[in-house]
Parts: C-alpha cells; sequence; structure tokens
C-alpha cells in the first residue's frame, strides 16, 4: 500500500492554517484515489520527535566518512539519526506544511532537513559531476503560509527564505515532482476567506494528479511483489 508521509512542521495544530490545508489535500487524495493510502504523520513539535543531532552524531559522521571506528555512543546517535531517513525513505509520496518563520522555516524543520540529509543517505556526491539526489521518483506537495508577507509585496512587509530554501532542498535530493502552495497574507488580508479557499480549491485540483501517481505506485509495487 503506497504510503503518504505527512510531516508537520507547525506547533498550532488546531489553529494552524497550514495544518488544516494539509489536512484538505490529504482528504482530498483520499477522495480523488480509487486505491487505498496509508498515511503516517510526523509532528516534528512533538517531544522526542527528532534526535538531538550535536557533538557525538557529528563526530558519528566525520568516523564514517573518515573510515574511522565509531564510539558506542556516536553508534547510538548515528542510528538515531538513521531511523529519522529510513521513515523518510520508504514513503512513496510527501506532504509538508510549512509556516513562515522570521523569513525563514521552523527551526524543526531544518533540524529535520539536517538530520535525513546525508551523503549516501538521500545524496550522493562525485568530485567531477557534483551533487545529485538519491530520492527519485516521490512526490510531494509542500503548504507554505505567511501571517504579512505575500509574493508582490513591498520589502518593508518581509521577503520569502523559506518557500525558496524548501523547493531548493527537495531538488538538493532528488524530488522534482514537487507543488508548492500558499496561503498568504493570512494576517494583513482583507479577504483571508477568499484567499484560503483559493488555496484549498489549488489543493483539491492538485490531489487528483497526486492519486494518480499514488495508484500507479501501488500498481508497481503489486507487479514486483
Amino acid at each position: 500500500m503506497p504510503t503518504i508521509l505527512h510531516i508537520n512542521a507547525s506547533p498550532r495544530y488546531a489553529n494552524s492554517d497550514s495544518l488544516r490545508l494539509a489536512r484538505h489535500f490529504i482528504d482530498s487524495v483520499q477522495t480523488a484515489g480509487p486505491e487505498s493510502f496509508e498515511v503516517e504523520t510526523l509532528d516534528l513539535f512533538e517531544d522526542g520527535a527528532l534526535p538531538v543531532f550535536g557533538r557525538t552524531a557529528a563526530a558519528a559522521k566525520m568516523a564514517v566518512f573518515s573510515g574511522q571506528e565509531q564510539t558506542p555512543e556516536q553508534i547510538g546517535a548515528w542510528e538515531s539519526a538513521r531511523a529519522v531517513f529510513d521513515r523518510f525513505a520508504a514513503a512513496d509520496a510527501y506532504v509538508f506544511n510549512i509556516p513562515m518563520w522570521n523569513a525563514g522555516v521552523p527551526y524543526v524543520l531544518k533540524q529535520w532537513i539536517d538530520i535525513v540529509t546525508q551523503p549516501g543517505w538521500s545524496f550522493g556526491f562525485d568530485p567531477e559531476n557534483g551533487y545529485n539526489g538519491l530520492m527519485e521518483g516521490k512526490q510531494a506537495v509542500a503548504i507554505h503560509t505567511s501571517g504579512v508577507y505575500a509574493p508582490g509585496v513591498p520589502a518593508s512587509f518581509g521577503a520569502d527564505f523559506s518557500a525558496t530554501f524548501f523547493a531548493d532542498w527537495l531538488s538538493f535530493v532528488g524530488i522534482e515532482d514537487a507543488t508548492h502552495v500558499r496561503f498568504a497574507p493570512t494576517v494583513v488580508n482583507g479577504d483571508v476567506d477568499g484567499t484560503r479557499a483559493a488555496a484549498e480549491a489549488e489543493l483539491t485540483d492538485a490531489a487528483v494528479a497526486f492519486a494518480r501517481k499514488l495508484s500507479a505506485a501501488a500498481t508497481l509495487q503489486l507487479v514486483n511483489d
């Protein structure tokens, strides 16, 4: 059964615009698709959702790539990071809801990205040709929200280093089939309901193609089984 990994990067839960839109999209995919899909949700702000990737984990990483033996502590840290990556890699498709924080992504999303983005895991490197993503054949939808910033506003209303960074990261790890939907602004907006409805409509339309590709993935799984 195809799996959608939903990564929630908002701590606001019931009050989160990005999370409501993510759930709307997932419901639309399940309505549009003739197949059943498994949906897993990773709430990045939940206690214990992510391991610390600090001094011990960094040393473990360098030991791996320099051919040195890891200490028992380093082995534990590296295995914890690998478990996060394995959950990421096991999914067929992804839904991310990403509120903008200080013109960028929330820190826990950056932490998750830094854990899963490891050479030999999500990307490779060739001295002559450079980087190449290893997460090919997957699709993603990213939902971006911001309270004040919106495309076309004056510079005094903010800038977007969130959606641009995230789109670049998806491409870096090889996820080229990516759709980005924006609901903005969510606060300084004279027609917030209309803007939300437009984002919902865009997501409903995107769900049709998303579900079709998941169905194709399900068929391929059956053939390979």
